[in-house]
């Protein structure tokens, strides 16, 4: 009788959860977080494109130093091609949001024609309780094939609290560093105002590949058209605060 009576208590139980009213709230799936981003160029005459930015769970890695560098990644770091890393995040089922920030390059206040454009941009981007991690790669674009980024840094966990990066320069290690600007995307030369009159070129040159493992970038070396003084940095490349606004 005991036992029967026990059973009895755990259906009438489940019914009751089952028959609560549908507020439209899931306690084990709460809201998503908001948080605003910073990301500045600190370089003195490197320009960056907008950043690819992601927030993510902890399974997903972007890039990782030392391992082989996706497709999507070489075609931001050689050529400033956004669109296929975009697109591979937005099927990615690890992934929460991802977005471009911004729609122009980044470019050092001290640069030539630097005032025409911003050294920094603000955004704001989603996490639910799962993403806890944000990445971000945008191209160093007087570069053969630089960029520079974070990949799986921990989102801040209460409403007002404020997490700041410093990133490196990276070597996609897909194509010889020629320095030369036939080999290189051609805002480059307009954006920094060093030319040589070649138009440079927004494609891959399968006659420049390389092996295609991704390392910390050996800096300019004024081996041909870039200038260390000019194009040259030093770590860190850019800086990325996030604030957890809601």
């Amino acid at each position: 009788m005991k036992l029967q009576y026990q059973r009895l208590s755990r259906i009438v139980s489940i019914l009751a959860v089952l028959l609560l009213p549908n507020t439209g709230v899931s306690y084990a799936d709460p809201s998503p977080a908001t948080y605003e981003v910073t990301i500045t160029n600190l370089t003195s005459g490197q320009p960056l494109t907008p950043p690819v930015v992601v927030t993510h769970r902890k399974p997903l890695h972007v890039f990782e130093v030392g391992a082989a560098t996706s497709f999507e990644v070489k075609e931001i770091a050689e050529n400033g091609n956004n669109a296929p890393l975009l697109t591979a995040l937005g099927s990615e089922k690890h992934v929460f949001e991802v977005l471009q920030a911004g729609t122009g390059p980044l470019v050092p206040a001290t640069a030539p024609g630097g005032a025409t454009f911003p050294d920094s941009v603000t955004f704001t981007i989603t996490a639910d309780g799962g993403a806890k991690y944000l990445s971000f790669v945008a191209m160093l674009i007087c570069t053969n094939d630089g960029f520079t980024g974070v990949d799986s840094v921990r989102l801040p966990k209460k409403v007002g609290d404020i997490a700041t990066v410093f990133t490196a320069g990276y070597d996609a290690g897909t194509e010889i560093n020629t320095e030369d600007f036939a080999d290189i995307v051609p805002p480059c030369q307009g954006l920094i105002g060093v030319s040589s009159g070649e138009t440079g070129t927004g494609m891959s040159n399968p006659a420049l590949a390389e092996g295609g493992v991704i390392m910390h970038h050996p800096g300019i070396q004024g081996g041909a058209d870039l200038i260390p003084a000019v194009h040259g940095w030093t770590d860190p490349v850019a800086e990325i605060v996030i604030k957890r606004i809601d």
